[in-house]
């Protein structure tokens, strides 16, 4: 016989479990003494939950892998709502494992009892209490299954006390081998007819494209057919974006550059799109078609009703496409790329200014040179975000991990944890507005433990910029939005960190340099000015491109 602890931890190592990230409660002691006896797992003692469930969720989204996370009964649980809606609807897969009081006897009546199960099931692909500990292989089993089943998202299993204390003669089940269904053939001809019938084609990578082989096969047709492509934010990296096919990233939803060079487009290829992104366009009665390429069915929307659908594995259906289209010598992309050219013009124009504070497309320019191009930076949520997503190429697939999905502040500083865990041997910087950096600040100690090496880039302002911004462009009076801070570079130091102060710009790119190549964990307090965000992101842009 098994105590059921014991057996849930060797159902997680048959799964490849490396990591669980998590604050244990007393609902987990069990599953602890368990844990502290496994050979193959180990635990990643956060600060808070919420940083735990962030990490895990990185761990998914680089690995493939499903991410574990552990937490207690109540808050412990309650911590972890925000994590598991950022794994979901940005299609990482997270195991949760939350504690509870004993169900089948309770001397404590109803205290710290939540209904953790019923609180899962919205932002959950499974959730599930474990009532017997014999149904502990299957149900651990069902939710990496469905975890890493496209579309990848968060799983649930609450693990009472007394259920872990049970002895079972129940054994770990093996992972079955599952492949996706191929793109049915039929399909795939009607959109290449499409495709070589259309006089300016373009290609739009999404979420759900951003998978290995699926940015194998993407290249690959580009490089046979010269259609350009731009991206949304987190399809960012799948084609390196230093590409000379490259238009942009429409990290707006409209009025762009990027959205002059869809304009001139009679028919789009959306690949792997996914409706919890900000829409890259808007469709419109008599505009292009859209040809929808994903796993799964489009769901459709007032500004989103494509035309054709090819279901099934990404990258097969781009590989069937690019074996059986002919290139057309009608085929014309010369307005696209005057679009490109503009958007490249503007951004050079911009990113030359010294000022300081300094100024956000300049941050961007000394951010890229800094960074090899397997580097990896973790944006928070904020205004920057926009900046670093236009202007930031890419070079590789989950180089520039930021949410447009949930868009949570609090995740920058844990994704740049994790990612420096995933690949020890490459540059890891986390990118943070001060209020984003402050909500999950205690995790610097866990990274000063853990002996990380990175770089947190703390950007300035002493308000909650992006509702700044958002709050002047739509004639509000500015108020309610700032507050002071801490000195950064004392209270990294506090952690055993290295502090930094940007005094100039020309600081700046020495502070990079240094702490990228610096072992440890280094902050880098940088003064910012998004004083001309709302004159550069709304209505230059908007002109120039209307010129165009």
């Amino acid at each position: 016989m098994t105590k059921a602890s014991d057996l849930f931890v060797e159902c997680l190592e048959a799964e490849g479990c490396e990591y669980i990230f998590g604050v244990p409660g007393e609902e987990n002691l069990d599953m602890l003494d368990s844990l502290s006896r496994s050979k193959s797992i180990k635990l990643i003692l956060t600060r808070h939950e919420q940083g735990a469930g962030f990490m895990a969720a990185t761990y998914g989204r680089h690995t493939g892998k499903t991410g574990v996370c552990m937490a207690t009964l109540g808050p412990g649980a309650t911590n972890f709502v925000t994590a598991a809606a950022y794994a979901q609807l940005g299609g990482m897969p997270i195991l949760m494992v939350t504690g509870q009081k004993p169900i089948k006897k309770s001397k404590q009546g109803r205290f710290q009892i939540l209904d953790v199960v019923a609180m899962m099931g919205p932002i959950t692909k499974f959730t599930h209490q474990l009532a017997a500990a014999d149904n502990i292989p299957s149900r651990v089993r069902e939710a990496y299954r469905l975890a890493e089943e496209e579309k990848p998202g968060a799983t649930h299993i609450e693990f009472p006390e007394d259920i872990a204390d049970e002895d079972t003669d129940a054994r770990p089940i093996p992972a079955s081998l599952a492949r996706r269904p191929s793109a049915e053939p039929k399909a795939v001809r009607e959109a290449v007819k499409m495709l070589e019938a259309a006089k300016s084609p373009i290609l739009v990578i999404g979420a759900g494209a951003n998978r290995k082989l699926t940015g194998r096969m993407l290249l690959q047709f580009v490089e046979k057919t010269g259609i350009p492509f731009l991206t949304t934010q987190l399809g960012k990296g799948v084609i390196d974006e230093t590409h000379p096919k490259f238009l942009g990233c429409a990290a707006l939803s409209a009025g762009d550059f990027v959205h002059r060079a869809i304009g001139s487009a009679d028919l789009i290829l959306n690949i792997g799109h996914d409706v919890i992104e900000k829409p890259p366009f808007f469709m419109r009665d008599g505009g292009p078609p859209v040809i929808h390429i994903s796993t799964r069915s489009a769901e459709v929307d007032p500004v989103y009703f494509p035309n054709v659908e090819v279901l099934g594995d990404i990258a097969n259906a781009i590989w069937q496409m690019k074996e059986d289209i002919v290139p057309s010598g009608r085929w014309n992309f010369d307005a696209m790329f005057a679009a490109r050219k503009a958007e490249v013009e503007h951004t050079a124009s911009l990113d030359g200014d010294a000022r300081f504070p300094i100024f956000p497309p300049h941050l961007v320019r000394a951010v890229r040179e800094a960074m090899p191009a397997d580097g990896i930076i973790c944006l928070d949520n904020g205004v920057y975000k926009i900046w670093f997503a236009r202007n930031y190429n890419a070079r590789q697939a989950n180089t520039v991990l930021l949410d447009n999905a949930l868009a949570t502040m609090g995740a920058g500083l844990p994704s740049a944890m994790a990612s420096a865990m995933v690949y020890p041997d490459r540059k890891v910087m986390a990118i943070c507005g001060d209020g984003g950096f402050m909500m999950n600040s205690q995790e610097m100690e866990t990274a000063v433990r853990l002996k990380l090496n990175i770089t947190v880039l703390i950007l300035n302002d002493n308000s909650y910029g992006m509702i700044r911004w958002k709050q002047a462009n739509m004639g509000f009076k500015d108020w309610g939005l700032t507050y002071g801070n801490p000195d950064f570079v004392k209270y990294a130091e506090t952690y055993g960190a290295h502090g930094h102060r940007v005094e100039s710009a020309a600081h700046l790119p020495e502070l990079l340099a240094h702490c990228l190549s610096t072992e440890g964990v280094h902050l880098i307090d940088c003064p910012v000015d998004y004083s001309e965000n709302d004159q550069i992101l709304n209505k230059d842009i908007k002109q120039l491109s209307a010129q165009l």
